[in-house]
């Protein structure tokens, strides 16, 4: 037995309305072609990735996020914070090719295959296998906040997940049925370790096959990160501290579709700036008499660093034309210089940042 999608009652229902008015105008947003959003996707995949992974204890700053995540640096072998990073991002990358495949299924090998990629840097964890032995979650001082099914349980539960996923509640809000997919895969808690994070991506998951593309805008990892004592808060009184699948589930619902609308807003928000800078710094590269290419390169240090590669790859010209632009824009007092030979990236001087009025929202 799993959790049942539980009824929506005329509040929650009007949330779900706001938050289709706020989807509807990200969506737009999204898939309007804007040369500036190609940055603010990476930043937005990085900080939603750093987010959830933060949540059971792997942290690094966010530019070293972005910088794992948009493929400029690797992981370290021994360094687990940093590959958790880019173990999280291969997962999402799977979520968006899965999201777009005509012949995906349902199966548990599905999820499975999610938690290895998530979790194939603990190698002693078991990743892509079910767990064998029982399993509980300790809060602050060693109490016992949750405990979860016996290991005999979790292969036919999970099926029993897997042909909901596949089969049942598809009228629902696809929110609802995103947050109920997170919910049944926490509370069977059917893996050694990682359990947080193969929830919060089977629920992209869910997002991105049932119509909301591009899960790094529409997703709320971020949110749950920033927020993480009322997510366990919300968890905690849904489950009860044990499997009681017949339990309520409107609190968790409610919550999931509370940061979902605070989510959506912080997205808009980050779009409106991320047009106004780069309104700015178009300004700024013409009265220069400067290519406009060279907006490509001041935005993207703007959101955190770039290289030679990455400007090259996205101003779509050579290693030696990106080279003499960037040394351009350090000439000018614009982006500052860091590292050596091949470690060279590029960074906004604290005059541009602070011309640009850069926000980080």
């Amino acid at each position: 037995m799993i959790f049942t999608t539980p009824s929506i009652t005329p509040v929650l229902q009007a949330q779900l309305d706001e938050l289709a008015h706020l989807r509807d105008a990200l969506g737009e947003e999204v898939k309007t072609p804007s040369r500036w959003m190609g940055s603010l996707r990476r930043e937005v995949r990085a900080s939603s990735i750093e987010s959830s992974t933060s949540i059971e204890g792997f942290s690094v700053s966010p530019e070293e996020a972005l910088a794992i995540t948009s493929g400029r640096e690797t992981a370290d072998r021994d360094g687990a914070n940093r590959r958790a990073i880019a173990c999280y991002a291969r997962a999402m990358d799977h979520v968006g090719t899965m999201a777009i495949d005509p012949s995906f299924r349902w199966l548990d090998r599905v999820i499975l295959d999610l938690h290895f990629d998530a979790c194939s840097f603990q190698r002693d964890r078991d990743p892509g296998l079910w767990r064998t032995g029982p399993i509980a979650v300790t809060g602050p001082g060693g109490t016992l906040d949750y405990r979860g099914p016996a290991a005999g349980e979790v292969v036919p539960l999970m099926a029993e997940v897997v042909a909901w996923l596949a089969d049942d509640d598809l009228g629902v809000d696809v929110v609802v049925r995103a947050a109920m997919a997170h919910l049944h895969v926490i509370s069977v808690h059917p893996f050694r370790d990682g359990n947080g994070r193969v929830s919060r991506i089977v629920q992209s998951l869910v997002l991105a096959r049932e119509g909301l593309a591009s899960p790094e805008f529409f997703s709320i990892e971020e949110y749950l990160g920033s927020n993480t004592p009322d997510y366990y808060a919300a968890l905690r009184q849904t489950q009860g501290g044990s499997y009681q699948p017949d339990r309520d589930a409107t609190g968790w619902v409610a919550f999931c579709v509370e940061a979902h609308i605070a989510q959506a807003r912080r997205r808009l928000t980050q779009i409106t700036g991320a047009a106004e800078r780069w309104a700015y710094l178009e300004g700024l590269v013409a009265e220069r008499g400067w290519p406009e290419r060279l907006v490509i390169a001041l935005e993207q240090a703007l959101h955190g660093t770039t290289d030679r590669a990455t400007y090259s790859e996205e101003a779509e010209v050579s290693a030696a034309t990106a080279s003499a632009d960037l040394r351009r824009l350090v000439d000018a007092g614009l982006l500052a210089q860091r590292g050596r030979g091949r470690n060279v990236n590029y960074v906004a001087d604290e005059r541009l940042t602070e011309a640009s009025g850069r926000r980080r929202n």
